[in-house]
């Protein structure tokens, strides 16, 4: 089996629906750790519980300058879940292409 390695940390954290919206709206751009808790119905030290695990998992990281946290998405960590899923789609794509031709072998000896 391929190497991964981090796949599952990258799942893990995209496994609650509040981490995956942080990381849609890090996808237009930065913002401070104030802007984007405001998105949601949580207290502060919550939310950032759930930058605290994006970040430990690399997708998204996140600068200090004074008294503001501004986060970012790492695009390149990100893109571990798609390399992941498109090995995945391959396996799949071969395993149903032969199938296929096990269906048409039966509908000929009919």
């Amino acid at each position: 089996m391929a190497n991964h390695d981090g796949v599952n940390g990258v799942f893990l954290a995209l496994a609650d629906p509040t981490r995956r919206e942080v990381i849609r709206i890090l996808g237009s751009g930065p913002a401070s750790v104030g802007e984007l808790a405001k998105s949601f119905a949580i207290t502060l030290p919550s939310f950032m519980k759930h930058v605290r695990t994006l970040e430990g998992n690399g997708l998204i990281r996140t600068t200090k300058r004074g008294r503001v946290r501004t986060c970012s998405l790492d695009r390149d960590r990100l893109a571990t879940v798609g390399d992941w899923l498109d090995a995945q789609r391959r396996i799949w794509d071969s395993r149903t292409d032969r199938l296929e031709v096990v269906a048409a072998g039966l509908e000929e000896r009919r």
